[in-house]
């Protein structure tokens, strides 16, 4: 049942994204050009999507249990260390560069969108080269 729950979630997260135009790099790159082409309609996604959030949490932790599982998986680390700052640093540089972030980049692969067959390769083999790096330092 929790995969069936997680792939109808997915498939939802997927179409909000393709609604919302995140899936159109050109849509997000104009939205961070704030001095030329500015497309602020995205500001409207992003709180939406922080209000419905918020509101979740909230509903969903004030439950003792998650309906499908034993208990929540909620972080309990509150130190800021380098990785903290250095890794929303480089997902934002990748964003801006890119015109992508992770969820929208496979939307968009699955729509056959230019750009990202030269995205996605490049963000695993990022993703597989910080993972390595860790793992290496520990």
């Amino acid at each position: 049942m929790s995969i069936l729950v997680n792939l109808g979630l997915g498939l939802l997260f997927g179409v909000g994204l393709i609604v919302s135009g995140m899936g159109n790099p050109a849509k997000v790159l104009n939205f961070l050009d704030l001095f030329g082409t500015f497309d602020p309609s995205l500001a409207f996604v992003m709180g939406g999507a922080v209000v419905v959030a918020f509101i979740g949490y909230r509903l969903v932790l004030a439950r003792p249990a998650p309906l499908l599982a034993e208990r929540f998986q909620v972080p309990t680390r509150t130190d800021i260390d380098v990785r903290l700052i250095l890794g929303p640093a480089l997902f934002g540089v990748g964003w801006g560069l890119g015109g992508f972030c992770p969820g929208p980049a496979f939307t968009a692969l699955g729509l056959g969108a230019p750009g990202t067959l030269v995205f996605v390769p490049a963000m695993l083999a990022g993703m597989w080269a910080a993972r390595a790096l860790a793992e290496r330092r520990a």
